[in-house]
């Protein structure tokens, strides 16, 4: 594992972020980067098992990115995305209604995206990109349901700035999927809310920092064997 600094504020870090460029992972590193917070990046090299190494399972018996370590609570460990943006929205008071009507709603759409989004796309990346054999019932599948989820979306975004009104660990989790639609096939020029909402989110620096934790991609200097291949690796 590769431990680097990723320091923008402070001299001292108080967050271990162990993460890979995934949007799970960017959930994350955009909360970090939008709480202004000091934290090293642990970078973790899915392709090499690392997720699956002793010394990593110590800290998330899943073998999952992402995984955090608070030093300032005594090297506390929060593994699973979801848990982790609750978890340093609660701490730094932020990015979570602390009513409990408005704690209520952003956390119904945060699990709409770790229920749903997440779930549903991912599988629609999966066989859409990455399937050795391309197998149209399960493209069709996945594609469909996603897209009646960016619709459900779509229709909360027609009344709503973000999804609960006020920018939130809500949309934190659900935008660094929901921006690589292309990647799963679909089309969203006919869902204009959810369009706008992307675009309004990808102009925050913090955001556009936080998917270029722990490096930046860029797919377009990949070939399509060469992603299946990088790809396949992974989800073995």
């Amino acid at each position: 594992m590769n431990l680097k600094k990723h320091n923008y504020f402070f001299k001292e870090s108080m967050i271990d972020l162990y993460t890979a460029p995934t949007p799970n992972g960017y959930k994350v590193s955009i909360l970090l980067e939008e709480l202004k917070l000091p934290y090293n990046v642990v970078s973790i090299e899915l392709e090499k098992k690392e997720q699956k190494k002793t010394e990593f399972l110590k800290l998330n018996p899943n073998g999952r990115i992402p995984t955090i370590v608070d030093h300032e609570n005594n090297d506390f460990t929060v593994f699973e995305s979801g848990a982790i943006l609750i978890y340093l929205a609660e701490k730094f008071g932020k990015f979570l209604s602390s009513d409990p009507n408005g704690r209520s709603v952003t956390l119904q759409w945060l699990m709409f995206q770790m229920g749903g989004i997440g779930p549903m796309q991912g599988q629609a990346h999966v066989f859409y990109r990455y399937a050795p054999e391309k197998i149209e019932y399960a493209i069709e599948r996945y594609q469909k349901e996603t897209l009646r989820l960016y619709t459900v979306l779509d229709t909360q975004l027609k009344e709503h700035e973000y999804l609960t009104g006020d920018l939130s660990i809500a949309d934190i989790a659900t935008w660094p999927w929901v921006r690589s639609y292309r990647w799963a096939g679909l089309d969203i020029e006919n869902l204009p809310y959810l369009k706008r909402w992307i675009d309004v989110l990808a102009k925050r620096p913090a955001f556009q920092r936080g998917i270029e934790v722990p490096y930046k991609i860029d797919r377009s200097k990949m070939s399509a064997k060469e992603t299946q291949e990088k790809i396949s690796k992974i989800l073995i």
